[in-house]
């Protein structure tokens, strides 16, 4: 059994770029871990004073990759297991009680973490999916002193993938995920994040082909809209599935016509 003094650490790793307003409230939700690190990247406002506030463990720097950035936070995170959250994103008490229970007595491995997703003030729960927005992710992970951390992120800018190490489980008390304030914030994200995957697409020598990423147009809005039941969500369903359908044909436009 575990004694007190065998207790596992939780780290909480917060990666932020210029989160001055949402920082504080997320910070404020992490009080249970035993170490809180914010890593920031070339930030310009009042993001560091915020995590002094908070007595993190600041690492300021520029970095290109998200995954980088991540994998640094990662690395400079001392406890047992990791729990990442981005500075738009909420950790309920309810999820607090859940991660402390499970990583208790929790087998070398990583857990998902479902989501509830809000638009605004509007909980928008189906839908989500294909590169806009997920339903559950792998935010939880065991980070071991011979073995390393279960969760390694990749050199992506964006929607980074990660390899992963263990046993998969799932928690069940959700993390509440601010996407976007209203519509106009779901266009800037579009722009933002098409713009990212097309110097990924760029550097990677394959961009693909214009027939191949049209026809994804379809398939995403399907997948999106139907198959994961964004009709549920009505008007704000179709938003979502029509984001995640012109994802990929504006990221293959962006790498062939346009210049960095």
């Amino acid at each position: 059994m575990t004694t007190q003094e065998h207790m596992p650490r939780l780290s909480a790793l917060v990666v932020a770029h210029n989160e001055e307003d949402q920082l504080d409230d997320c910070l404020a939700a992490l009080r249970f871990a035993d170490e809180i690190v914010v890593v920031l990247d070339r930030c310009s406002d009042g993001s560091e004073e915020i995590a002094r506030a908070h007595a993190a463990r600041i690492e300021t720097g520029a970095w290109e990759i998200e995954g980088a950035r991540r994998n640094r936070g990662i690395e400079i995170c001392s406890g047992d297991w990791i729990l990442e959250v981005d500075a738009d994103e909420r950790v309920t008490p309810d999820l607090a009680k859940d991660i402390r229970a499970t990583i208790v007595d929790a087998p070398y491995g990583h857990f998902l973490i479902p989501f509830h997703n809000y638009v605004g003030d509007r909980l928008v729960e189906f839908g989500w999916g294909a590169s806009w927005g997920v339903s559950a992710t792998v935010r939880l992970f065991a980070n071991d002193v011979n073995r390393g951390p279960a969760k390694i992120c990749g050199d992506q800018r964006i929607h980074t993938s990660s390899v992963l190490k263990g046993e998969l489980g799932r928690l069940k008390a959700p993390m509440i995920h601010y996407v976007d304030r209203n519509i106009s914030d779901m266009i800037h994200r579009l722009d933002r994040y098409t713009s990212a995957r097309a110097r990924d697409l760029r550097e990677s020598g394959d961009i693909g082909s214009f027939r191949h990423n049209l026809r994804r147009i379809f398939s995403r809005f399907w997948k999106c809209y139907v198959a994961r039941r964004g009709y549920r969500e009505g008007q704000y369903g179709f938003l979502i599935a029509l984001m995640a359908s012109l994802y990929p044909i504006l990221s293959y436009l962006k790498a062939h016509l346009e210049d960095e």
